[in-house]
């Protein structure tokens, strides 16, 4: 695994370099395999990432948009994970609907929908049972308990390691996300972490020792690339060399 951290003086030159970072990787990805799998985050953070994506000019056909997680609401709900990456980009260009990759969540039975999606993807990249895909980049963000997608502390879905998908919980609601193990089979993890109610987190994130159960974005160490791109407010708490 090759970590990088970075810290930028403002959120909007962390979204600049997370679009240029992701710019760059898709067309070695449809050089190498015909296609380009970019996994969204829901949040506030990456809707500004999602909207300067929609002004560039992209192979759409060759790009696979997908979810890391998601809150179990109709897509025109105001929580939606998807809702809002398509009001922001999705939307607002000539995405193939092929393309587009969303958890279900309509069907009253959130552990039924994870396998649901989790066939989809053992399908799209051809996989059998058991086997882990990997995808060109997931994106992440961070909440002040540490959680990542919907892997919340001391909760069954972090501990899952022989599914692609599993039903996390927060405050008895339900919501989709990938396991542990389906984000770090990925070429690329791009955390995006703003705001100074992080650092406390962060402090057992990247402490020497921590328990990743309390912390769980420790947890994530992909095979390939790891980047943790921060503004000034949540990276000062790190003494990094950008």
């Amino acid at each position: 695994m090759k970590k990088n951290i970075e810290v930028f003086p403002s959120r909007d030159q962390l979204v600049e370099r997370a679009k240029a970072i992701i710019l760059d990787k898709i067309a070695p990805a449809i050089e190498a395999r015909g296609r380009f799998t970019l996994v969204l985050a829901g949040g506030g953070t990456p809707k500004p990432l999602y909207e300067a994506l929609a002004t560039e000019n992209l192979p759409l056909d060759k790009i696979h948009i997908f979810w890391g997680d998601e809150r179990y609401v109709a897509p025109d709900h105001p929580d939606s994970n998807e809702g809002m990456a398509r009001l922001a980009w999705l939307d607002c260009v000539a995405f193939p609907a092929d393309n587009i990759h969303p958890m279900p969540t309509a069907g009253n039975d959130p552990l039924a929908d994870s396998r649901q999606y989790e066939a989809e993807l053992q399908r799209f990249f051809q996989v059998s049972p058991g086997e882990f895909p990997a995808f060109d980049v997931i994106l992440l963000g961070m909440g002040d308990d540490a959680h990542t997608a919907s892997l919340f502390p001391h909760t069954e879905a972090l501990q899952v390691r022989d599914r692609l998908i599993a039903v996390g919980n927060k405050a008895g609601q339900p919501r989709l996300t990938f396991t542990v193990p389906l984000i770090n089979q990925a070429e690329c993890v791009l955390f995006l972490v703003t705001g100074a109610n992080k650092q406390p987190a962060l402090t057992q994130v990247f402490a020497e020792t921590a328990d990743e159960m309390a912390y769980p974005s420790r947890a994530i160490q992909p095979q390939g690339e790891l980047w943790w791109l921060f503004d000034e407010a949540a990276g000062q708490v790190l003494t990094v060399n950008s």
